[in-house]
């Protein structure tokens, strides 16, 4: 829930989203589910030569068993929030 709770807090804002087939797609993150689904608007791919038929395509959903890397914007991604939110949750998933 961790990751969840996380790209919820990065709605609107852009992103880069790489996916396990090398395509990159650089967009605005509409939403996000429990299973870490994507929606992007506003999409552009990064190498439009290799993928012109993506040129068409302004919004999509992707899947997230296909996301290799999300790359967020860096002024949005507080590390050490991160890192104490996930020891956290570690200490508690030891207790049960």
């Amino acid at each position: 829930m961790l990751f969840y709770s996380f790209f919820k807090s990065l709605v609107g804002k852009d992103v880069v989203v790489e996916l396990k087939n090398d395509l990159s797609i650089h967009g605005t993150l509409h939403s996000v589910d429990q299973f870490l689904n994507i929606k992007l608007t506003d999409i552009s791919v990064t190498d439009p030569d290799r993928y012109p038929h993506m040129l068409s395509v302004k919004n999509c959903f992707i899947r997230g068993s296909v996301v290799r890397y999300i790359q967020l914007p860096a002024d949005e991604c507080d590390t050490q929030l991160l890192q104490d939110t996930a020891r956290k949750e570690a200490s508690q998933n030891k207790k049960k």
